[in-house]
């Protein structure tokens, strides 16, 4: 029974996801005023182009967080500690989430930019390519096996779909792409390009905020996770009680 309380009591949220989880509501208030209220309009692209944060910040997360899956994925495979693969499988799950919002928000700027919905230009193809990688990383972890075996092939994978991350971020340069959308500003302090400095405040500031969001969908996964553990723990003592 003490050993059980003692489970129970490690799944409860610690001070550090309730400090993470107050910080992040005034900063995402935050981020929202600067996005639509500080920021300026971008002269060309006009009010759409406050898309643009939301757009780049989340690209940024999932790349990080499909790093967590390459990191952890590693450590899972050198300790065979269920806690590294519990990392990974929550961190690969966010992932696809941003990827999402990354594919949904950019159609809408892109639908500006270029008037079309979608091209089949190299970040948007690969950035897809990645999206369906991960979904699939997802089902190999929610296969009906031996949780170890599923672990090490679900690593694996993970590991390999890492690799389609630097392809995204160096697509544009590798096909030599210019279709893909950059907001740069073309004043006198602005030669040679760049954002404007309120815009580059806006965005690392929407970087950061998505990032606090990324931790504590993190810790809220991995509650969940270890809950599902401790669910199967007492169902399995049931049934051996009811066997004996």
């Amino acid at each position: 029974m003490t050993q059980d309380r003692e489970e129970m009591k490690g799944l409860l949220p610690t001070k550090l996801h309730k400090a993470l989880i107050i910080a992040a509501v005034p900063m995402t208030l935050a981020a929202l005023y600067l996005v639509f209220i500080w920021s300026p309009v971008e002269r060309i692209m006009g009010p759409v182009q406050k898309i643009f944060y939301f757009h780049v910040a989340s690209a940024w997360n999932a790349f990080f967080a499909f790093f967590i899956v390459f990191v952890f994925s590693l450590l899972f495979l050198f300790t065979k500690k269920r806690k590294y693969d519990l990392i990974a499988g929550v961190s690969g799950e966010i992932g696809v989430v941003f990827t999402a919002i990354v594919l949904t928000t950019g159609p809408i700027w892109a639908r500006s930019a270029w008037n079309t919905w979608w091209t089949w230009e190299p970040r948007l193809t690969t950035t897809l390519i990645l999206f369906f990688m991960y979904i699939a990383y997802i089902m190999i972890r929610n296969l009906d096996m031996e949780w170890q075996k599923r672990a090490r092939l679900a690593s694996v994978f993970g590991i390999i779909g890492f690799v389609n991350v630097p392809i995204v971020y160096m697509s544009i340069r590798w096909w030599e792409s210019n279709l893909h959308p950059v907001v740069m500003s073309e004043g006198a302090e602005g030669a040679g390009g760049g954002l404007e400095p309120s815009m580059l405040f806006t965005l690392i500031f929407s970087v950061f905020t998505l990032t606090l969001i990324y931790f504590i969908l993190l810790q809220k996964g991995l509650y969940v996770e270890k809950l599902k553990l401790q669910v199967k723990k007492l169902k399995a003592k049931e049934q051996e009680k009811m066997i004996s």
